[in-house]
């Protein structure tokens, strides 16, 4: 199983949001039993990113960790929301 990481500023409004976008593409896809979410802020980043193959983030930030950054812009702003998603099960070969 893939783990994920859903960041944004507070780890609270735009991640949630982006999270369940995130999560619904994968289950449309019928990939959603492949990866873990975990939900945070960029300040907790740095805690919590240990064993996680991915970062999803809606802010500035989240490089320098030795795993990939995909920007999750599009899942906020509902441009590019396809795009996000098949980005991210490249990524992660799924």
């Amino acid at each position: 199983m893939k783990k994920i990481i859903v960041a944004c500023g507070a780890g609270i409004a735009t991640s949630t949001v982006a999270l369940r976008k995130l999560q619904d593409g994968m289950e449309a896809r019928g990939k959603a039993d492949a990866v873990k979410f975990t939900q945070t802020s960029l300040a907790e980043l740095p805690s919590t990113v240990g064993g996680h193959d991915l970062i999803v983030t809606t802010a500035q930030g989240g490089s320098g960790y030795g795993i990939p950054v995909i920007s999750g812009l599009g899942l906020i702003t509902g441009i590019g929301v396809e795009k996000v998603i098949d980005d991210v099960i490249k990524t992660l070969e799924l």
